[in-house]
């Protein structure tokens, strides 16, 4: 009854267009009056209140604003003119370029919508001009942006340790790997797909030019390093990393690159003040849906339900993908991580799947779901850029899809390819 009330509520409101954040709740509060559980509605807002008074969740609001100061700052500049000039021999080297800047401004920003923003709005119509058809360029802007979440630092996966009981420094670790093979797995697409596109390379490559560009950017290049080597040299914690990280943004921003302005600092707060508000109402009340999921024991129900009907847990495994994959093209990321995680946890590490592997299957499956309509974030923002219909962009976006998924159960199966930088580290 509590399960069929939690997620019936739950789904009709999303049907009906209300936001995810609100949907949830309202399913919460119908559960607890109509499911005869006898728990006041305040426990609700006291375990709100308890998911987000935590000191690894304070990282949240310093990561975004790091994000924000970097994005302003002029680091995809510099990073797409360092990649261009080390990519200019590449077939279709523009559509590259944007795969592989993606991937080193996701590593800045932490988020999807951001670095198709930053590198699709330089990209997209520098790839027109070179013969690129609208749609495409977009398509692979997009594409590139779901590289955002999955190469570290990344927000999902600081929320997922915090559900899942695991390190924020090994899941940051871990996402180096899958990334990395990620990004090389699109930018080998593109190159070979798109190498037909022809271009003025009006561009003179020299040494001196590599290395110049090559130092402009390295201080865009070391920020991933600094907050790795900080967390893992046991300098600072993943909290700490996330405000020393908004200081480098600054300085970097300011001094160095000197393309961010004063007078610009407000509307940058307030925008990642807003961003941070969506992010943590989001994960309090998918806190409050998940404990009062859990204390009506609906994981341990399905948990035994899968185990005894599939003796594979390879279909098991294909199973929970595929659930992710389909809700993915509905919630956004926090969202699936809180709603799900104590689901399929308790049922993959039965299994003998690391914890850690699977938070980084499930971020990856997320991060999917950004390019899959009716969600489709990086569709939206790649739209807006380029001005073309999301339905053309969908039709374009298949190939690098169904590489993205081909890569994704390459990883469900071959859990050891994930693990094989936090084992080297333990």
């Amino acid at each position: 009854m509590m399960a069929f009330l939690l997620f019936g509520v739950l789904f009709i409101l999303l049907f009906l267009g209300v936001p995810i954040g609100i949907s949830m709740g309202m399913s919460v509060l119908t559960a607890l009056f109509l499911g005869g559980v006898r728990i006041p509605a305040m426990v609700v807002a006291q375990r709100m209140f308890t998911a987000i008074d935590s000191f690894p969740f304070m990282a949240v609001p310093f990561f975004i604003l790091a994000g924000d100061l970097m994005q302003r700052g002029g680091v995809s500049e510099k990073l797409i003119q360092f990649i261009r000039q080390v990519c200019f021999w590449i077939p279709a080297h523009l559509g590259v370029i944007t795969v592989v800047a993606s991937g080193f401004f996701g590593a800045i920003s932490g988020s999807n919508p951001a670095t198709v923003a930053a590198i699709g709005g330089i990209m997209i119509p520098e790839m027109q001009k070179a013969g690129y058809p609208a749609a495409k360029a977009s398509a692979i802007a997009a594409a590139g942006g779901t590289l955002g979440v999955i190469i570290p630092p990344s927000i999902s996966m600081i929320t997922y340790a915090l559900v899942a009981s695991v390190s924020v420094g090994t899941m940051f670790v871990g996402g180096i790997v899958p990334g990395i093979l990620l990004m090389i797995a699109m930018s080998i697409l593109v190159g070979i797909s798109c190498r037909k596109y022809e271009f003025d390379q009006n561009y003179e490559i020299t040494w001196k030019s590599v290395l110049s560009a090559f130092i402009e950017a390295t201080w865009a290049l070391i920020m991933p390093l600094i907050i790795l080597g900080g967390i893992y040299g046991g300098v600072f914690t993943p909290t700490e990393a996330a405000a020393v990280a908004c200081v480098y943004a600054f300085v970097v921003s300011k001094f160095v690159y000197k393309e961010l302005e004063y007078k610009d600092l407000p509307a940058i707060f307030a925008k990642s003040a807003t961003s941070t508000a969506l992010v943590l109402f989001i994960v309090a009340v998918s806190s409050s849906f998940s404990w009062l999921m859990t204390s009506s024991g609906v994981p341990a129900q399905i948990t035994k339900f899968l185990l005894g009907s599939f003796s594979s847990k390879y279909v098991i495994f294909l199973m929970v993908n595929a659930s992710l994959l389909f809700l993915g093209c509905f919630l956004e990321t926090q969202s699936i991580i809180l709603l799900m995680t104590p689901i399929v946890l308790p049922i993959c590490v039965h299994l003998g799947m690391d914890p850690i592997a699977l938070g980084l299957i499930m971020i990856i499956n997320t991060s999917i779901g950004m390019i899959t309509p009716p969600m489709a974030v990086n569709l939206y923002v790649a739209s807006s850029i380029s001005g073309v219909s999301i339905e053309s962009i969908s039709r374009n976006i298949v190939p690098l899809f169904l590489v993205l998924t081909f890569m994704l159960f390459l990883f469900t199966y071959c859990p050891g390819i994930l693990m094989f930088l936090p084992n080297m580290l333990q």
